[in-house]
């Protein structure tokens, strides 16, 4: 069977804390890069990192079934959990950090005690596929 990919659920209100983030540090970035010294280059460092990483989680943050894996990837953070390692998964609105762009998420517990929560957008469908690839895949 093909990869399926599901891209992650988008709430809008995260935009905003995540938005107002980036130009407070913007803002703070073209203060300091008036100082002198290696100031500018450390501002532009910071700067960087302040826009590129929340964007790129933003971007790129989707969740890939194969017939043995399920691949979690955000920005530059990737999980690689076997279908067979997981134990169950729970519908939760739990706010801790993960890669889910949305408060509308599944808890995917895996291996000895450990989980990770993502937010695909069609999650029923999601639930649905990986039930049929985990009913298939490989001991």
């Amino acid at each position: 069977m093909n990869p399926a990919v599901y891209k992650s659920k988008l709430d809008f209100w995260l935009l905003l804390p995540l938005g107002g983030a980036t130009l407070a540090c913007v803002y703070a970035g073209c203060r300091l890069w008036r100082l002198p010294g290696m100031v500018p280059q450390m501002a532009l460092l910071a700067l960087g990192l302040a826009v590129v990483l929340p964007l790129w989680s933003v971007l790129a943050t989707r969740y890939t079934l194969t017939d043995e894996v399920l691949q979690v990837r955000s920005g530059p953070f990737v999980w690689r959990i076997a279908l067979r390692a997981v134990n169950g998964i729970e519908a939760t609105r739990d706010a801790r950090s993960s890669p889910a762009l949305s408060l509308d998420r599944l808890r995917i517990d895996y291996g000895d005690g450990r989980s990770l929560m993502i937010s695909p957008a069609g999650k029923q469908d999601f639930v649905r596929d990986f039930t049929a690839r985990r009913a298939r895949a490989p001991m």
